[in-house]
C-alpha cells in the first residue's frame, strides 16, 4: 500500500488536489493564499480554536490512548463522532461505529456543498469539497446489513449471564453447563445447543450437585425462561454460524482508506442489553485475537462505542473489572476505543481516566445532578486560565466543543473552545436503494447472508442417545420431552434404587447417573450413561482437553 502522502497527489502541479481529497489534508493540509503548506502528516483534524488562534488535531500515534465524546441530545455527537471516523478513514485506519439513530449511514454517500457546512469549512479554515468512504454495513438482524453472528462459545459465560439478566445462582449453573460442554468437546453455537446442555443439566441435577454444587430444579427452569426471552428479542439470529471474522472489520481499500463497518443499531436499541453486550463482545474478540504490537504510528481498528451508558448501567462489579481491565490492555493491540455518550458521569471514573482524547459538547443544567455533571466534565479537562470551562461547557453552540487531546509523550493539551470540521461525507441517512447499492458491493458479500447449521451440542447429545436407545429396547412409542427424552409420568414401571453408595461413580471416578426406580432407562439417562463412560476414557485427557477462556470468559484463541 502505498504511503498515504503520495495517494492523490495531483501529478502536474506537485501539489495537493482539493483540500477534502488531499492526502495531505486528511493528514492535515492547511491552504492559505492558494498554495498548500504541509503540517504534521501523522493527525485527524478535528477543528479551529478562534480564540486560540489554532487547529485542534488528533495524532494519531496517541490514538490509541482511547477517548470520549460527550454531550446532550442534539448538541452534534454523531456529527463529531462522523468526522473523527472520516478522518481515520482517510488515515487508512480501519473504523467500527455503531449508528444508533440511522444518520451515520450518510458516511457511504458523498456530502452535498450545503449552507452551513460551506459556512463552517470557511470558519475553520479549509475548503469543503465532498467525499465519501468504503463502508460495509452490518446488523444483527440481517435487515439493513450484513449478519453478524458468533457462537454461544465464543461468547461465554460471563457475557452471556450479563445478556441474560441472570443472578450468581443462574450464573453458576450456566458455569456447569459450560464445563460440561468444554470438557465433552461439545460445541455451543446457537440457542438450541445451550438449551440441549442445560436441560441435560436439568435432568441430572442430582447427580451434577454432587459434583459441581447445589443445582435446583428452579434454577434451571429460570435459565430456560430467560433462553425464551432472548429468542423473543430475536438474538437467536445472533448466535450461530459463520461467525464474524474480525479481519472483515480490518480492510483497508485500494485507494488506501480504511473501511468504515457501520452496524445499523436503530432496531437493536430496542433490546439495549443485547445492544451493550454485542458490542463488549466484539471488544473482548478484538483483544483476544489481536496480537501486541506496543504504540504504532497510527491504531490497526479504532472503536465507537456509541450509547455508553448502557455498557456500565447495571453492570455487576466483576464485569465492570473485566471492562476496564480490556480497555487498559487492548491499546497495546493497536486498538483505540473512543465511548460516546451523554454525560461524563454515564462511564466509572476507573475507564474515564483511560480516555486521553476528549472532546465535550454542550450539556444543559438544569438539575442538581445536570449542575454536578457539569463540574465533573469541566474537572475532567486540563484548566486553560483563560477559560472558565464549566460556565462555557453550558453555553456552547450545535457544533461546537470543548476540545482536549493528547500531545507529546501522551500530555492532555490546554481545554479550548473549539468549532468542530464539517463532514465531507453526507450528513444524515441514506436511502434504502442507497443502501442496498453499498450491500451489492460489499467485499464480504455472500459470506455472512445464509446461515449455517453444523453439527454441534445438540446433534451430538442426540447421536449419542440412539445407539444406546436401540440397544435398551423400544421406547419410542412414549411420548418425547424437549430434547427426546421420556417424561417420567410415561416411563416404564419401577424397581429399586441400588444401594450401593459407590455405584453413583464409575472405575475411572466419572460421576454415572443412578438408576430412577424404572426397568427400562429413559432416552436421557441413555445418554448420561454413555456420556459417563466416555468420560471416564478420557478422564486423564480432560483437563488438557478443556477449552481455555479469556478475559470475559470466551473461547482464548
Amino acid at each position: 500500500m502505498p504511503e498515504p502522502a503520495e495517494q492523490g497527489q495531483d501529478g502536474a502541479s506537485g501539489g495537493c488536489a482539493p483540500v477534502a481529497l488531499c492526502p495531505a489534508r486528511r493528514y492535515g493540509c492547511e491552504v492559505k493564499g492558494g498554495a498548500a503548506m504541509a503540517r504534521d502528516e501523522g493527525t485527524v483534524f478535528v477543528g479551529h480554536s478562534p480564540a486560540a488562534g489554532k487547529d485542534e488535531e488528533l495524532a494519531l500515534r496517541l490514538a490509541n490512548r482511547h477517548g470520549l465524546v460527550t454531550g446532550a441530545t442534539g448538541t452534534g455527537k454523531t456529527v463529531t463522532l462522523q468526522v473523527l471516523a472520516e478522518g481515520f478513514a482517510r488515515a487508512g485506519v480501519p473504523v467500527f461505529a455503531a449508528d444508533v439513530k440511522g444518520d451515520l449511514s450518510g458516511i457511504a454517500m458523498p456530502g452535498e456543498p450545503k449552507d452551513f457546512l460551506l459556512k463552517r469549512a470557511q470558519e475553520v479554515g479549509i475548503t469543503y469539497t465532498p467525499d465519501s468512504f468504503p463502508v460495509i454495513f452490518w446488523d444483527l438482524f440481517g435487515e439493513k446489513g450484513h449478519s453478524v453472528r458468533t457462537t454461544i462459545s465464543e461468547m461465554g459465560p460471563l457475557l452471556l449471564a450479563q445478556l441474560m439478566e441472570l443472578n450468581e445462582v443462574q450464573e453458576g449453573v450456566l458455569n456447569i453447563a459450560f464445563r460440561l460442554a468444554d470438557e465433552r468437546g461439545l460445541w455451543l453455537y446457537d440457542l438450541k445447543d445451550l438449551r440441549a446442555v442445560i436441560g441435560f443439566v436439568a435432568d441430572n441435577a442430582k447427580t451434577l450437585t454432587r459434583d459441581y454444587g447445589n443445582v435446583s430444579a428452579a434454577t434451571v427452569g429460570a435459565i430456560q425462561r430467560q433462553l425464551l426471552v432472548l429468542e423473543n428479542q430475536g438474538a437467536d439470529r445472533f448466535f450461530g454460524k459463520p461467525d464474524l471474522k474480525i479481519s472483515d472489520l480490518m480492510r483497508v481499500d485500494r485507494s488506501g482508506y480504511g473501511t468504515i463497518s457501520v452496524l445499523a443499531a436503530d432496531k437493536l436499541m430496542g433490546s439495549p442489553r443485547l445492544y451493550a453486550t454485542f458490542l463488549l463482545w466484539l471488544l473482548s474478540e478484538l483483544f483476544e485475537d489481536l496480537p501486541e504490537v506496543g504504540d504504532l504510528d497510527k491504531p490497526k481498528l479504532v472503536f465507537f462505542f456509541d450509547e455508553a451508558h448502557l455498557l456500565f448501567d447495571a453492570a455487576p462489579k466483576a464485569l465492570l473489572e473485566k471492562v476496564e481491565q480490556v480497555v487498559r490492555l487492548i491499546r497495546s493491540k493497536g486498538v483505540g476505543v473512543y465511548f460516546v455518550t451523554q454525560n461524563p458521569l454515564d462511564v466509572p471514573d476507573s475507564v474515564l481516566a483511560q480516555l486521553g482524547n476528549r472532546v465535550q459538547h454542550a450539556l444543559r443544567a438544569f438539575t442538581p445532578r445536570d449542575q454536578k455533571a457539569v463540574r465533573a466534565a469541566a474537572e475532567t479537562f486540563r484548566p486553560n486560565p483563560k477559560l472558565d470551562t464549566a460556565r462555557v461547557i453550558t453555553e456552547l453552540g450545535k457544533g461546537e466543543a470543548l476540545v482536549s487531546v493528547l500531545e507529546g509523550a501522551g500530555t492532555p493539551t490546554m481545554v479550548e473552545r473549539t468549532l468542530i470540521a464539517p463532514p465531507s461525507a453526507r450528513v444524515g441517512a441514506i436511502t434504502d436503494a442507497e443502501r442496498a447499492e453499498v450491500i451489492a458491493r460489499s467485499p464480504v458479500r455472500g459470506l455472512y447472508d445464509v446461515t449455517e447449521d453444523p453439527r454441534s451440542a445438540f446433534e451430538m447429545l442426540r447421536e449419542e442417545a440412539e445407539p444406546a436407545a436401540q440397544t435398551s429396547g423400544p421406547v419410542t412409542d412414549a411420548p418425547s420431552g424437549p430434547w427426546g427424552h421420556v417424561p417420567r409420568e410415561h416411563a416404564p414401571d419401577s424397581r429399586p434404587e441400588p444401594t450401593d453408595r459407590s455405584a453413583g461413580r464409575s472405575p475411572g471416578g466419572v460421576p454415572r447417573v443412578p438408576r430412577t426406580g424404572s426397568a427400562r432407562m429413559t432416552t436421557t439417562e441413555l445418554v448420561v450413561r454413555t456420556v459417563a463412560r466416555s468420560l471416564a476414557s478420557q478422564v486423564g485427557n480432560q483437563l488438557g482437553k478443556a477449552i481455555l477462556r479469556g478475559i470475559l470468559g470466551g473461547r482464548s484463541r
